[in-house]
């Protein structure tokens, strides 16, 4: 195993090898966390011979405490709530809905910015693999791992290069599977564990997405 990586793209072909056991399957569908989980999901998509799209996931930060995440919207329409969160916090119906309805306008900025006019890949009764570029918190791809749920796909595993141990642990909670390949004790940051961890940009999430479409169209159906 690798101490560090060199770039994202790295990681991913190193995380597919983790994977292989899910290539040239019909049934498998590779999602990206934007921005940075989507130069690794491209070279796992790649690598397993499936069809790549993003998985865009927003936080719905409590009123007066942005911070504090009192749920998320992720693509194709799914909006969860922490219990937890609202119970303690009791926001409104009104305040949850337009907190909702501002994030909802910035997720569908962000898709229409990383897909253009290409439709979401089905999920539904699929083997959906969620991919970033690490786990920190985990708070977000524990969201992300939540929605998908609620687009009924056979099962969700989460695939990272990088992540802290006790946030792997903890996704294996929601995810049918979880691949964290490297779990280093002194974690502190994502990317600490990579030696280019510039900023992904939107225009190489288009790129890359124009150039899985290969893929994705000889699995459709």
């Amino acid at each position: 195993m690798v101490e560090r990586y060199a770039d994202r793209r790295t990681a991913g072909r190193v995380l597919a090898t983790a994977l292989a056991r899910y290539a040239h399957r019909n049934d498998v569908v590779v999602l990206g966390l934007p921005r940075g989980g989507v130069p690794v999901a491209f070279e796992v998509a790649r690598a397993l011979d499936a069809p790549l799209d993003v998985f865009v996931v927003r936080k719905l930060g409590a009123p007066g405490h942005p911070e504090l995440a009192m749920g998320a919207i992720a693509s194709g329409g799914v909006r969860v709530l922490n219990d937890h969160v609202v119970a303690w916090y009791r926001p409104s119906a009104a305040e949850i809905d337009r907190v909702t309805a501002f994030e909802w306008h910035e997720l569908a900025r962000r898709e229409r910015a990383y897909r253009g006019d290409r439709q979401p890949i089905p999920i539904a009764g699929r083997i959906a693999i969620l991919v970033d570029d690490g786990l920190a918190t985990g708070a977000s791809m524990r969201a992300a791992v939540q929605a998908a749920h609620s687009l009924a796909p056979a099962r969700v595993i989460v695939a990272v290069p990088v992540g802290a141990p006790d946030s792997c642990r903890a996704i294996a909670d929601v995810a049918e599977e979880v691949v964290c390949l490297m779990q280093p004790e002194s974690f502190d940051a994502v990317g600490l564990w990579y030696d280019d961890f510039s900023q992904t940009s939107e225009e190489e999430v288009r790129t890359l997405l124009a150039e899985s479409l290969p893929a994705a169209d000889h699995r459709k159906g």
